[in-house]
């Protein structure tokens, strides 16, 4: 803690608070004299793209619907935003994404104007994370966010399991006009240690119709749209 406190020019206190607030957060765990970031416990994409196949579909056309030619789309990492990028082939769009799925799929199509961020590469789940991509999304604004999770709770917090992917999902928030939560019936309720967002963060949540039903009443109440597909 000292040593911290004295090598970025800080008092033990101030460390010691933010530390605090990055533990209610979820994005790491206090210990004795510090802190440690939580392991990731996120499945390999290729293990969660054989999942919910049918589900992710009918929710990714639904999603597509709601996109008109000419605006900039901001997809999430994730299966579900994958399987939209799929819907989205000879439209007239910007697509911005630190999904490398989503680039191999639309990188020739000439109707999309593709943006990808820049960043460390997370090799098993096909991703792009860190400062750089953070600083990317600061320098960009789109119509829509597509934004994935690990699981909804209960009370419509939205969750995921890897911390690294946390800071990049929240600045695609805040770069996005409207946002839009893709969460198959599996994540309804789920569970995940690190939070995204709140309710009050996201527009619209498309979901099955199976999905938990008092989640998705929450959702509602808190003032999200829920489409379902």
């Amino acid at each position: 803690m000292e040593a911290l406190a004295e090598r970025l020019g800080v008092s033990a206190a101030t460390i010691r608070r933010d530390l605090l607030r990055l533990d209610e957060e979820g994005l790491l765990t206090r210990v004795h004299g510090g802190a440690v970031l939580e392991p990731g416990g996120d499945d390999p994409f290729a293990e969660v793209a054989q999942v919910r196949v049918a589900d992710k579909d009918r929710i990714a056309e639904r999603a597509a619907g709601m996109i008109e030619d000419g605006q900039t789309v901001l997809l999430d990492i994730g299966t579900t935003a994958f399987r939209l990028a799929r819907q989205l082939h000879g439209r007239t769009l910007t697509v911005i994404t630190s999904n490398l799925v989503v680039y191999e799929e639309l990188a020739d199509d000439t109707s999309i104007e593709l943006v990808l961020l820049g960043g460390v590469v997370r090799r098993d789940y096909k991703s792009l994370v860190g400062f750089l991509t953070e600083d990317n999304l600061r320098q960009l604004h789109a119509d829509w966010l597509f934004l994935g999770t690990s699981g909804v709770r209960p009370d419509g917090q939205v969750m995921d399991t890897t911390v690294v992917e946390v800071p990049v999902k929240r600045a695609m928030i805040a770069a996005s006009e409207r946002v839009v939560l893709l969460a198959d019936a599996g994540k309804f309720p789920g569970t995940g240690m690190a939070r995204v967002c709140g309710p009050k963060e996201i527009d619209v949540t498309v979901t099955n119709p199976s999905a938990d039903k008092a989640t998705c009443a929450a959702l509602r109440e808190a003032g999200v749209e829920v489409a379902q597909a």
